[in-house]
């Protein structure tokens, strides 16, 4: 699976492509295939989104997960105080990250 990720130009929030738009929930992110570059363009062109690019991720029961630490990182949001990620109630954000 090929999602496709940035940031958003107005506030710095990072993004998933929704097939539609951008989302700050790696949930909403769609699988773009082949077409990921291409959309990415697009919307950089359209300044809607900050360095877009292609990462991998796999769809499983706890939802999207990207492939690399990184993303994963990005995804969540802050490893250093949970409270501020974009799960703070979820016991488990800390082990989804690892």
């Amino acid at each position: 699976m090929n999602i496709l990720t940035g940031n958003d130009l107005a506030t710095g929030d990072v993004t998933w492509w929704t097939g539609e738009g951008w989302s700050i929930h790696v949930n909403d992110a769609v699988d773009v295939g082949d077409k990921g570059e291409e959309i990415a363009q697009a919307e950089l062109a359209a300044r809607r989104v900050n360095e877009a690019y292609v990462i991998e991720a796999t769809a499983g029961a706890d939802g999207i997960r990207p492939a690399h630490i990184k993303d994963r990182i990005r995804a969540l949001g802050p490893t250093v105080r949970l409270d501020l990620s974009l799960k703070p109630a979820d016991p488990s954000a800390g082990n989804w990250v690892i």
